[in-house]
C-alpha cells in the first residue's frame, strides 16, 4: 500500500519553504527597511504633537501602506533594469517573487492608502495623498531626470502638515518644520544614492545625484541635511539652548567631513551622511509637540 504525502513529508516541507521563499521575497521587494523607518517617524512625530493613540495608529496605516505601494512600485518598475545589472538584491531580478504578485501587492496597499489616509480629515489625507503621488512619480520616471530631488522634498515636505492638518483645528505646521523635513529629504535622496550610483548609471537613471557624480552627491546629501538641521535649530521661536547649539556644531562637522572626503569608494561618507539624517530626525521629533 502507498502512503498518502502529507505536510510532515520532505514534499510538503519543500512547498512550505517555497512559500515562505516567495513571502520574504515579496517582503524585501516593498524596501521594508525604510518604509518602517519613515511609518516609525511620521507616528512618533503624530504622538509628539498629540494625536494620541488612535490617531497615530491611523497616520501609521496611512503611511505604512503608502511606503509599501511606493516600494513595491520602484521594484516593478525598475525590474527590467535590474534584471540587465544582475542586481542579486532585488527579489524581482533573481525570481524570489514574481511581477503578477508584486503588481498586486502595489495595487492592493495604494488602495488602502487612499481611504486610510482620508479618515485622519481630508486636508491631511490629501496632503499625505499628494506625497504619496510625487513619490510614485519619481518611481515612474523622475528619478532619470534633473528634477530627482523634488519628488522626495514634497513628499518629505508634506509629512509634518499630514500630521497637523489631522488636530484640531487643521493647523498647518510652521515654515520651519516644512522646510527641514523638505531637506532631509533631499538630503536623504542623495545619501541613499552612494552606495549604487555606478549600478544605476550603468542602467542610465541619471537624477542629479548620479550627474554631478559620486563627489558631488556626497556634497548634495551633506549640505542639505546640515541645512536641514539648522533650519529645524534657529527656525522655533525663542532662544537656542547650549544642546542645540553643540549638535548644530558637531552637524556642521560631519557635513564638511563628507564634503572633504577624498575620491574613492569608501563607504564612511554615506554612514556619515546617516549619522546627519539621524540627527534631523531627532530634531523634528523633538520640536514635535510645537510643528504648528
Amino acid at each position: 500500500m502507498h502512503s498518502v504525502e502529507t505536510p510532515a513529508t520532505p514534499a510538503g516541507a519543500k512547498a512550505r519553504r517555497r512559500a515562505a521563499g516567495r513571502a520574504i521575497g515579496l517582503l524585501r521587494a516593498a524596501h521594508p527597511a525604510p518604509s518602517a523607518a519613515v511609518t516609525a517617524v511620521v507616528t512618533a512625530l503624530a504622538t509628539a504633537s498629540g494625536r494620541g493613540g488612535a490617531g497615530s495608529a491611523l497616520t501609521a496605516a496611512a503611511v505604512l501602506t503608502g511606503q509599501l505601494s511606493v516600494g513595491w512600485s520602484n521594484d516593478l518598475i525598475d525590474a527590467d533594469r535590474d534584471v540587465a545589472a544582475t542586481r542579486h538584491d532585488k527579489p524581482l531580478a533573481t525570481g524570489a517573487t514574481s511581477a503578477r504578485v508584486v503588481t498586486i501587492a502595489a495595487g492592493c496597499a495604494l488602495a488602502a492608502c487612499v481611504p486610510l489616509s482620508l479618515t485622519n480629515g481630508w486636508q491631511a489625507g490629501g496632503a499625505h495623498l499628494i506625497g504619496v503621488a510625487a513619490a510614485w512619480g519619481y518611481n515612474l520616471g523622475l528619478k532619470s531626470t534633473v528634477w530627482s530631488w523634488l519628488p522626495y522634498a514634497v513628499a518629505f515636505g508634506l509629512l509634518p502638515a499630514f500630521v497637523t492638518l489631522a488636530l484640531p483645528g487643521g493647523p498647518w505646521p510652521h515654515w520651519w518644520a516644512s522646510a527641514g523635513a523638505a531637506l532631509l529629504g533631499v538630503g536623504a535622496h542623495a545619501a541613499n544614492v552612494l552606495p549604487d550610483i555606478d549600478d544605476d548609471l550603468a542602467v542610465n537613471i541619471r537624477g542629479l545625484p548620479q550627474r554631478v557624480g559620486l563627489r558631488g552627491a556626497r556634497k548634495l546629501a551633506a549640505s542639505a541635511l546640515a541645512a536641514g538641521s539648522a533650519v529645524l535649530v534657529v527656525g522655533p521661536a525663542g532662544p537656542v539652548g547650549v544642546p542645540e547649539r553643540a549638535g548644530l556644531a558637531a552637524t556642521c562637522a560631519l557635513s564638511l567631513t563628507v564634503a572633504l572626503w577624498p575620491a574613492g569608494r569608501s563607504r564612511t561618507p554615506f554612514l556619515l551622511c546617516l549619522g546627519l539624517a539621524a540627527f534631523d530626525v531627532a530634531l523634528l521629533l523633538l520640536r514635535g509637540a510645537s510643528l504648528a
